[in-house]
């Protein structure tokens, strides 16, 4: 091997090695961590996966309960009043785009795949509203299939604090991540690292003391 690919190698042997130590960590203290995100379905988990972009999932498990017993297949969706259902999640924010992906999205069931939320990421993205990111979303948390790692603002934070990527493009991010995680690990990854920074790495006060990998973070204040 050149000089040159050995030293190449062990930064990224040893960057492997503290993502090794950082997954036990976390997998110690969130063993069960899930998407926050109230649904019974995957037509409900989809839609309130695009009802949370620029929302919170608090936010969003606030609107649904109300909006997933009036609506409560493609059909109904896709036949909705759009000024109606503007009002409707109103509260989430960006309702009048929200509400034309939703429709679009629930009317593309209907006339593609008879009504059925598809499983796979081809199909997925190429419904009105729904990118990668919703995409995983879906398939990792209802259909268990680890296509690829959520990036959210608290992964693409928490991300970037722990070293494990240089890059602001989410893509680009998920891809560093994905040669970094085992892919059974990839789903749970994302629900641990969006748990963790609303309870431990927050934003503006982090709590570096309590951090469960706060000796593998080079960004930790401790």
């Amino acid at each position: 091997m050149a000089k040159s690919a050995v030293r190449r190698a062990r930064p990224r042997a040893g960057l492997q090695a503290r993502v090794r130590k950082i997954l036990a960590r976390l997998e110690r203290a969130y063993p069960d961590a899930t998407c926050a995100l109230q649904h019974g379905s995957a037509l409900e988990l989809l839609v309130a996966t695009i009802l949370s972009a620029q929302s919170t999932d608090a936010r969003v498990n606030m609107v649904t309960p109300a909006l997933f017993a009036k609506y409560r297949s493609a059909r109904d969706f896709a036949s909705a009043d759009p000024r109606v259902f503007e009002q409707e999640i109103h509260s989430t924010g960006f309702f009048r785009n929200k509400t034309r992906s939703i429709i679009g999205m629930a009317q593309a069931l209907v006339e593609r795949h008879g009504g059925e939320v598809p499983d796979t990421m081809e199909a997925l993205v190429q419904l009105p509203g729904v990118g990668r990111k919703t995409a995983n979303v879906v398939l990792g948390s209802w259909f268990g299939k680890n296509e690829g790692i959520v990036v959210d603002t608290h992964v693409q934070r928490l991300a970037t604090l722990l070293g494990l990527t240089k890059e602001k493009d989410p893509v680009k991010i998920e891809r560093d991540l994905m040669a970094l995680v085992p892919r059974d690990q990839w789903t749970w990854f994302s629900h641990t690292l969006i748990l963790h920074g609303r309870q431990v790495c927050i934003a503006r006060r982090p709590k570096c003391e309590i951090c469960v990998v706060n000796r593998w973070c080079p960004s930790s204040r401790v």
